[in-house]
């Protein structure tokens, strides 16, 4: 029997002038898309918290906070009489209740002097597993909380600076990613260069786009051609860093999704590595081959004088539905076999998390209106318990209670 007519647009034809012309139309429309919905001169802003908001943020019950708001202490009401707290007025009140030295805790948590600086490798070479949510929401919450947060994206994607308002194809130009900061030539910047403030005060952002793959093409010839002088590829992600390691709490690195230089890098700049992971048979999987890839890569690294070792290491379960039992079996394994290694809370999956990000937002940005009340508020306390058991990793490597 004679074979149909293959349609004109599915014909075989030159490979390369098809994808350059399929990648020239779509990045095109792409832009265009981005150029009506969030315009050059747009700026992202933060949202208002409400009291019960800015107590959980401060460290304080609400009550103290209103009774801290009758002193004087804290933003006039604001429509209908109701307060709410900008990130601004919540950090003046943490350093007013530092300076009226009330109770013996310190409510600004910055980082003393034998405190080291916490870099946070946040990775898994799947993609889908929720990494860059989760570096998001973590640097944010973080930011939240009171501590000096730089984040880094490492993929060239993007996707983690575009969710900070950075469009990679419109914000950010050559030299302005980590790659400028860790190149093998005299195009090198210092890294304070390329630090960008958001709209956050207490997060800066260097951001990502595709010349961070320059480093992956350019360190096997920097390899062979090296002099005595120069550092080898995984101390230069370390090296950079340590160039503003002073005004900074913690640093929540998003590895690209793959196990590359630049990943390798990350990991041995790293004090502590999150790893992602969605409970389904195939991502197990994949993480398993993850596992035995960086061991043996680390290996090499160690031998060379890389430096491996962490303050932490833990497996983050991502997207889980508790109501699916083949999820349910699969975290039972994983914590069968690396016991406290996975971190007690998961993070559930939520459409509201997912809305989110249609408009490039995370989910602390959006009102909480803008969902059902059960919906928003099982989202936040999922991430707010994940994110606390991190902050609680953070002061534990400080030595803190």
């Amino acid at each position: 029997m004679a074979s149909a007519a293959i349609p004109q647009d599915y014909q075989l034809g030159d490979l390369r002038a098809l994808i350059n012309a399929d990648a020239a139309e779509l990045s095109a429309r792409l832009r265009a898309q981005q150029l009506r919905d969030f315009p050059p001169a747009a700026e992202k802003t933060m949202r208002r918290f409400s009291p019960g908001e800015a107590a959980k943020f401060i460290g304080i019950h609400e009550g103290y906070l209103r009774q801290l708001a009758a002193e004087g202490k804290g933003p006039a009401p604001q429509a209908n009489n109701r307060r709410t707290y900008s990130l601004d007025d919540i950090d003046a009140i943490r350093a007013s209740l530092d300076r009226d030295g009330r109770g013996a805790r310190r409510y600004v948590p910055h980082r003393r002097d034998a405190e080291t600086l916490q870099i946070i490798s946040v990775m898994n070479f799947k993609g889908g597993s929720g990494k860059t949510t989760t570096s998001a929401h973590l640097a944010q919450f973080l930011a939240f909380r009171g501590y000096r947060v730089l984040a880094i994206d490492l993929d060239p994607q993007a996707s983690l600076s575009t969710l900070f308002g950075h469009q990679p194809e419109i914000d950010v130009g050559e030299n302005e990613t980590l790659y400028g900061a860790i190149r093998y030539d005299a195009g090198r910047r210092d890294m304070a260069e390329i630090v960008r403030s958001t709209y956050i005060p207490n997060l800066h952002l260097i951001p990502g786009q595709l010349e961070l793959m320059e480093f992956e093409h350019e360190t096997p010839k920097a390899l062979m051609e090296r002099e005595a002088r120069d550092s080898l590829f995984f101390a230069r992600i370390g090296e950079a860093i340590g160039q503003v390691s002073d005004v900074y709490d913690v640093v929540v690195i998003d590895c690209p999704p793959q196990l590359g230089f630049l990943t390798l890098s990350a990991l041995c700049a790293a004090t502590a590595v999150l790893i992602t992971v969605h409970p389904q048979m195939l991502d197990v999987m994949s993480m398993s081959q993850f596992l035995n890839m960086t061991g043996g890569l680390l290996d090499v690294v160690a031998n060379a004088g890389g430096g491996t070792q962490y303050d932490w290491m833990r497996y983050l379960v991502t997207r889980y539905e508790p109501s699916d039992g083949p999820q349910t079996t699969m975290v039972g394994l994983m914590r069968s076999i690396f016991g406290s290694r996975v971190l007690t809370h998961p993070m559930l999956k939520s459409t509201a998390i997912a809305d989110a990000g249609l408009t490039k937002e995370t989910l602390y940005e959006v009102e909480r209106q803008q969902f059902t009340r059960g919906t928003y508020d099982r989202a936040t306390e999922a991430l707010d318990l994940v994110n606390g058991e991190i902050e609680g990793l953070i002061k534990q490597a400080w030595g803190r209670s």
